[in-house]
């Protein structure tokens, strides 16, 4: 059986550990491919694909992720995670934002935002950098 250490580093990072029996654990590797652990020729595609516009429907910075609503207005809304935003602000629901697409493995059926700039920022909502510190509760975010 193989240790945590023998597990490339890229795999280990996006991975959950489970544990069927006392004793035994085991790797899991997550499906959402990430920035870090995404292919080479995704990225290529990603990159020379075409760019859509639309809104944050939410993003949860404690969590690492959200959904987009495309400008289109036909399509469900797609998943965005923390590693494809791209810029200084964390997205918060209404703002505007670019983003390119790839699909999610293993069927390859829906798809994920990579390549996310905020064109917009919406007005009257309380922005944060990432940079600032991470509130551990919604009240702290007012302060």
């Amino acid at each position: 059986m193989s240790s945590p250490r023998d597990i490339p580093q890229s795999q280990a990072i996006n991975s959950a550990q489970i544990s069927d029996s006392p004793g035994r654990k085991f790797l899991i590797p997550s499906p959402i491919p990430t920035r870090r652990t995404r292919t080479k020729s995704m990225s290529e595609r990603a990159a020379e694909g075409p760019t859509y516009k639309g809104l944050v429907k939410s993003f949860c910075r404690q969590r690492g992720h959200g959904f987009i609503h495309p400008e289109d207005g036909k399509k469900e809304d797609i998943f965005v995670h923390i590693s494809d935003i791209d810029g200084e602000w964390v997205p918060k629901e209404g703002d505007q934002v670019t983003y390119k697409t790839v699909t999610l493995p293993p069927r390859n059926e829906k798809l994920q935002a990579v390549h996310v700039v905020i064109t917009h920022l919406k007005p009257g909502v309380l922005h944060e950098r990432w940079d600032s510190p991470v509130p551990t509760s919604p009240d702290k975010l007012a302060d």
